[in-house]
């Protein structure tokens, strides 16, 4: 018997199945493994710009906690509904304009949008949501304020979780809903009508809207998207502050260690990476089958 169970005759072996051959069906010669390429298309990564890229998702973990702020306030009388109602819209009009000034002209001709139907778009979900408010400040009378903020926790959880960090213009469905719903359940607890219209249009610029504009900011301004990110993540630490200094400490490390400690362990690990490939990897067809399906 020759090298790995093979017979000690001299006919070559052939890597086929249907000839049949004087060698065992799990037989490999010596060019088995020339064949072998390691970690093929393997992606480099560079620390700062996973840094830079982590940043989005440190400014959302933020949102999250400067609209939990913003309810705590006016939970406890500290913000009056028509005070976040204004400031709304100044942030939203104020946002539009640069989202407008940052689109670029082939952009602006992929969207088929006017001014006009932004403006009607925005005017039929203000006047839904402030024709349903009353409606929606009892919809949760039935069930336990324990429960309303458990349901809250794991909705916004679940926002942060399926939030889509790659393309975030627009918001994912799941994550929108999911932020949407623990708003209504969060806004179902306060004082009155106005406070719960006033809590629902906020979620609305912090969730849908925001996003769209960051976005935009990551493509066109990139040096303004990483001071835009620092700021939310300060805001989100400072505005908890002044509500939790526990929850603040919190937040400030989950910060750290989404921003700067899984970037740096990403990084590190990208080293041991080893993917193998060879001649036992499945087949891939190459060639466009596409004229078969006409």
């Amino acid at each position: 018997m020759g090298p790995d169970g093979a017979p000690s005759q001299s006919v070559p072996w052939r890597k086929v199945l249907w000839e049949r051959q004087p060698f065992p069906d799990n037989y490999v010669d010596q060019r088995f493994l020339e064949e072998l390429r390691r970690n093929e298309g393997i992606r480099q990564y560079r620390y700062w710009a996973v840094v830079k890229e982590a940043g989005f998702v440190g400014q959302q973990l933020s949102c999250v906690a400067v609209f939990i702020t913003l309810w705590l306030y006016m939970e406890q009388g500290l913000l009056a509904p028509e005070t976040l109602l204004w400031t709304s819209l100044a942030f939203a009009l104020l946002g539009y304009g640069l989202y407008q000034a940052l689109t670029s002209q082939t952009e602006s001709c992929d969207e088929n949008r006017t001014h006009l139907a932004d403006s009607q778009s925005a005017a039929l979900f203000l006047s839904f949501t402030f024709g349903f408010s009353p409606v929606l400040k009892t919809l949760t009378e039935s069930v336990s304020t324990d429960t309303v903020y458990a349901m809250s926790a794991l909705m916004l959880l679940a926002h942060l979780v399926s939030f889509p960090y790659a393309h975030p213009s627009p918001p994912g469905s799941l994550s929108l809903n999911a932020a949407l719903f623990a708003s209504v359940c969060l806004a179902s607890r306060l004082p009155g009508a106005l406070h719960t219209f006033a809590m629902l249009t906020c979620a609305l610029l912090v969730f849908a809207l925001w996003p769209c504009l960051l976005q935009r900011l990551r493509a066109n301004a990139p040096g303004q998207f990483t001071g835009v990110c620092v700021g939310v993540c300060v805001g989100g630490v400072g505005g908890l502050g002044s509500q939790s200094l526990g929850g603040a400490v919190l937040l400030s490390l989950a910060l750290v260690s989404v921003t700067f400690i899984c970037p740096l362990l990403l990084v590190r690990l990208q080293r041991h990476k080893d993917n193998i490939h060879g001649p036992w990897d499945e087949a891939e067809i190459q060639e466009d089958l596409s004229r078969f399906l006409r």
